[in-house]
């Protein structure tokens, strides 16, 4: 007899497999599209707050210390001097975020998977009452459905890598922002570590410049952008660079197309994660975002009417309003801080400077976008 799912989700990421722990653990028979397996040489960290930790907590999918290291204080330079600096004890926590590899994180998900006989693993869609789409940015099914999604490339590219620094990290977060870009170092390999993975978000030419130079020019040139702040450093993997944007899809959900009866036409689509919204990496927020989908449609889902099956519109609809809503005021603050310092005319140097300076004796705002950042209304 031909198994049957209630959900079938194509994309099995961390957004599409923290998706299907919540929802099989509510009974329903989830189909996750995708392989088990996670890369292990892929070079990139997810800065987690407060509540994806929680999230992943509850689904017994967070990662050990040495692959989740805690974020205790936050340092933005400016590049005339303007500085912030966040810090986990003011705000009475012992973490900001936590910087957790990619790989590490994939793999407690796909444990948890095994353990959860509501979910399986399937190589090619299956037919389900709700397909989530969560394949990212460059989603097929999103296009195959007809949504557009609206892109705004910022002309930069994320170079990304991984450092061994001579000096420990401290748990300290940094990042400049510097005429040419913005680089980021964030704290790996626990309380003790010397490593950092890097993203340095800069023009196409010098992202292809930069991935193309000799190492060691390479670690010469991030030393320098860095202030040598944790001494000499060297090159610990392979480098990488995707294009940046800021984009959102117009629709979220919708109904299928009514391909063999009336089941078919019963069935519904909905976006999450990257599929449904990209934003700039400067301040960490995305797989934040996406993990607060995950959330959000479990719940809808999970405390629907008995009556409501889990491709109703007006779920997903909710679904969608509450997403966009909380999308929007992230979306038009990475937007913001990217177009300042992206721009290097006098007057706005000066002023966001001045601006950052500021902020940082701000006292109650400078809490609030504290918290808001951690995950803590």
């Amino acid at each position: 007899m031909a198994q049957t799912f209630d959900v079938c989700i194509r994309g099995a990421g961390v957004v599409g497999r923290t998706l299907a722990l919540l929802l099989a653990r509510e009974r329903l028979r989830v189909a996750l599209v995708g392989t088990h397996s996670s890369l292990s040489a892929d070079v990139r960290a997810y800065a987690l707050n407060a509540a994806s930790r929680g999230l992943l907590e509850s689904v017994r999918s967070w990662p050990d210390a040495g692959h989740a290291t805690a974020v205790r204080q936050m340092q933005v330079h400016g590049d005339q001097g303007g500085e912030v600096t966040f810090d986990a004890a003011r705000q009475g926590t012992e973490a900001l975020a936590w910087i957790v590899d990619v790989p590490a994180l994939e793999a407690r998900l796909a444990d948890a998977l095994r353990f959860q006989p509501q979910a399986e693993w399937v190589e090619a869609p299956v037919p389900a009452a709700l397909t989530v789409v969560c394949e990212g940015r460059a989603s097929r099914t999103r296009e195959e459905f007809g949504v557009n999604f609206s892109t705004m490339p910022y002309g930069q590219h994320a170079v990304a890598t991984r450092l061994q620094c001579e000096r420990p990290h401290g748990q300290v977060a940094r990042q400049w922002f510097l005429p040419d870009g913005i680089l980021a170092f964030l704290p790996l390999g626990g309380p003790e570590g010397n490593s950092v993975a890097v993203v340095w978000s800069v023009s196409q030419d010098q992202a292809q410049r930069l991935t193309a130079i000799d190492p060691t020019e390479f670690e010469q040139q991030i030393q320098q952008a860095s202030q040598d702040t944790l001494g000499a450093v060297q090159l610990s993997a392979d480098r990488m660079a995707w294009p940046l944007q800021q984009a959102r899809a117009d629709r979220w959900c919708g109904p299928m197309s009514p391909q063999g009866g009336a089941t078919a036409a019963a069935r519904s689509w909905v976006l999450a994660g990257d599929a449904a919204h990209n934003v700039h990496p400067l301040a960490g927020q995305g797989l934040n975002l996406g993990l607060g989908d995950a959330q959000a449609l479990a719940r809808v889902l999970n405390g629907r009417d008995y009556w409501r099956g889990v491709g109703d519109l007006r779920l997903l609809r909710q679904y969608e309003r509450e997403r966009k809503a909380a999308l929007l005021p992230m979306g038009w603050t990475m937007d913001g801080l990217q177009q300042l310092f992206s721009r290097n005319e006098g007057p706005l140097t000066a002023l966001r400077n001045w601006g950052m300076k500021g902020f940082e004796h701000s006292g109650p705002l400078k809490d609030w976008v504290t918290r808001q950042a951690m995950g803590r209304v």
